[in-house]
């Protein structure tokens, strides 16, 4: 796919009044198109440029076609007409609190983010968010499913993760959490993990199985180790600064359309796990079960090395 000119929200002001422009957003996902994400927002771009007749378009960038998230980020706060579908822990470089979102063990289910996501404290951060770095966060319910480790030889314990070299997100709260489950943190681009594993350079990783089937990793990995040690929700972070150069009418039809979108690709991911794991074990991959309590006890380090207790008092008592 021939990528198209990224243009500045400034020239999108001059072009959308043109008689034949239109407003367009570019979306870069690290996902493949096959994974139900990717799927959803196929369903979104749809029913956008419908509503909006033809007024706002959405072009979807998969397996990072755009560049590194850190590399597309940066080009959004300089007012790019893009999206990124984002960790919050990514996102804690601009607001430090928001990277609880990405904590271990900080839910029993996905599902309990939307009791978070509309709290005051939450949206107390996204405001501050914009202010502070031009990145809006649209929405943060987009599921991609809970976080296993992925490795070479079989982990039970902590102790099995001793030395074992983990590639992970490349940000506080991830690098931390891999640490204190007891593995050695690598953090590389996702598009990496496959020739990483291939050749040695990391011994295992750790990822949700849709990612994992949509990268091949089952060619490469032996065992997974069932920790869910991160129930990995995601949002959608665009440029503030492009964000409010939109008509009004165009910011609801673009703010519902990838809620409902997001609503509708958890229900999806929640639903293939199954099916994904008996296709990794027709594979040849083992499955083990583990005990989480031992690995939840590891990671309650993470929190007060950040600062998080105090923002995850808050979150569940505003539940």
């Amino acid at each position: 796919m021939k990528l198209t000119k990224l243009l500045p929200a400034v020239a999108l002001i001059v072009a959308s009044h043109s008689a034949h422009a239109a407003y367009q957003l570019n979306v870069s996902i690290a996902l493949s198109p096959q994974d139900p994400i990717a799927q959803a927002m196929e369903s979104a771009k749809q029913a956008i440029a419908e509503r909006s007749e033809g007024e706002l378009t959405i072009q979807i960038f998969p397996n990072s076609q755009l560049g590194s998230d850190e590399d597309v980020i940066e080009q959004i706060r300089s007012g790019a007409n893009i999206a990124i579908l984002v960790d919050a822990g990514r996102l804690s470089e601009y607001q430090p609190e928001l990277g609880i979102l990405s904590a271990p063990y900080l839910v029993e289910d996905h599902r309990d983010y939307s009791q978070i996501t509309t709290s005051p404290l939450y949206l107390d951060w996204v405001e501050g968010l914009a202010e502070s770095s031009g990145l809006r966060l649209l929405n943060y319910n987009w599921f991609q499913g809970s976080r296993q480790m992925l490795t070479q030889n079989e982990v039970n314990t902590p102790e099995d993760l001793n030395g074992v070299r983990v590639r992970t997100i490349n940000s506080p709260v991830w690098v931390k959490t891999i640490e204190a489950m007891g593995a050695t943190p690598t953090p590389l681009p996702w598009s990496e993990v496959y020739s990483a594993l291939q050749l040695g350079s990391i011994d295992g990783a750790e990822a949700q199985l849709t990612a994992a089937e949509g990268q091949n990793l089952h060619e490469v990995i032996t065992h997974v180790a069932l920790t869910n040690h991160i129930h990995l929700m995601t949002g959608i972070a665009t440029s503030e600064q492009w964000y409010q150069a939109l008509p009004e009418e165009l910011r609801s039809i673009l703010d519902e359309e990838l809620l409902s979108a997001g609503d509708a690709a958890s229900q999806a991911t929640s639903d293939a796990q199954a099916s994904v794991r008996e296709r990794m074990e027709a594979a040849g991959v083992t499955f083990s079960e583990v005990d989480m309590d031992v690995f939840r006890d590891r990671v309650g380090s993470v929190y007060e090395e950040l600062g998080y207790d105090q923002y995850r008092d808050q979150l569940l008592s505003s539940e």
